[in-house]
């Protein structure tokens, strides 16, 4: 078995690159004391200033093209991404989503308003997407443990045993209360592909607030393109090309005070006996869900719309994915085949160039 686990490096170029005056990555870092300025001093800069963290089990990259951004701003930011993760990971046993799951079968847990409002939208999707986005998806997630040491194809009778615990409708959420309630013992929620997107739209309401416009938000592969690029131009993102070995995007888009996020068969897999595992799981199944995609990229006004669409449309596979993405208000979708063709929804033709011969734009 080869058991295929992406370092920090990776998990942050995996999904996206950012091209075109988002990323500069010859640069050194900024600092963040010599870029304060005096009163009245221009704050328009060319480089920006930068900090990252390591949350959420990946990097975490806040840009800000503004040079009053200070230590005391980052500070902030990162206490957010704190109280988020300590509220919402998995894996952190003391969070309150632990507890939620550690009352599976026993009792309704009170969370915090937002916690709780993360787990509604969460549950939300889950409905609107017949579980292709399951919240509840927990205890398969656990069981196949990609992305970590020790990833193996489990055996078949676990995998039944854990699929009736894996069920959306045995998730009671009361509103008044603010409580959230796993009927079944055994039962887990899992945010990881919605928590992401909501910390990106908590950083930019934050620099929002505080005066700053322009900056690039990214989460392993999670982007938000805050504001334009200094200059006033829009923000050029290249789409990665699920190839990492290339390292090429397929296409750029150009955006502004938008998000694009990515969910692939290539961000966190390991192979077995010459099969290779993706981290993409089919709560009816068991297994990583199996069709032609490579990836699914969305393109909207928010991030956690962003996260949760990209998951179950990518779950959808082509023909359905599409269908249901045209349909989405302000959010558009692209689509990428392990053939190397590429299919689009009608509003993305107006902000993508292809830049890869590899790759075939099938319905522009």
């Amino acid at each position: 078995m080869k058991i295929i686990k992406r370092s920090s490096l990776l998990l942050l170029l995996s999904a996206l690159l950012i091209i075109g005056g988002c990323m500069n990555s010859g640069a050194a870092p900024a600092d963040l004391n010599e870029k304060t300025p005096d009163s009245g001093q221009k704050t328009e800069i060319t480089d920006p200033i930068k900090k990252s963290y390591y949350i959420f089990d990946t990097i975490v990259q806040v840009k800000v093209y503004d040079s009053r951004i200070t230590d005391r701003h980052f500070n902030e930011i990162e206490e957010l991404l704190k109280t988020i993760d300590a509220e919402m990971s998995r894996t952190n046993d003391k969070s309150e989503l632990a507890k939620v799951n550690d009352n599976a079968g026993i009792k309704p847990v009170q969370v915090s308003d937002q916690t709780f409002n993360v787990v509604q939208k969460a549950y939300d999707y889950t409905k609107q997407t017949e579980g292709r986005f399951n919240l509840a998806i927990g205890p398969l997630v656990t069981l196949w443990n990609i992305g970590n040491e020790g990833a193996h194809v489990p055996d078949q009778s676990k995998i039944d045993e854990l699929i009736p615990h894996s069920q959306y409708n045995q998730v009671e959420l009361n509103p008044d209360t603010r409580e959230v309630y796993l009927k079944e013992k055994g039962m887990e929620m899992d945010l990881g592909g919605i928590a992401k997107g909501y910390s990106a739209d908590v950083i930019a309401k934050y620099l929002t607030d505080n005066g700053f416009k322009s900056a690039i938000i990214d989460l392993g592969g999670n982007v938000l393109a805050l504001g334009q690029k200094p200059g006033g131009h829009k923000w050029t993102i290249g789409i990665q090309d699920p190839d990492l070995s290339r390292g090429n995007p397929i296409g750029n888009l150009k955006v502004e005070n938008q998000t694009i996020v990515t969910s692939g068969v290539y961000e966190r897999f390991f192979e077995e006996d010459g099969k290779v595992y993706h981290h993409i799981l089919d709560s009816d199944t068991g297994y990583p869900v199996d069709n032609n995609l490579n990836s699914v990229t969305i393109l909207t006004d928010s991030s956690i719309d962003a996260d949760a669409l990209s998951t179950s449309i990518f779950s959808m596979g082509l023909e359905k994915g599409l269908e249901f993405a045209e349909q989405l208000d302000k959010a558009e979708a692209l689509f990428i085949t392990k053939d190397k063709k590429v299919y689009i929804t009608s509003g993305m033709a107006e902000v993508l160039a292809m830049t890869n011969d590899s790759y075939t734009l099938m319905n522009e």
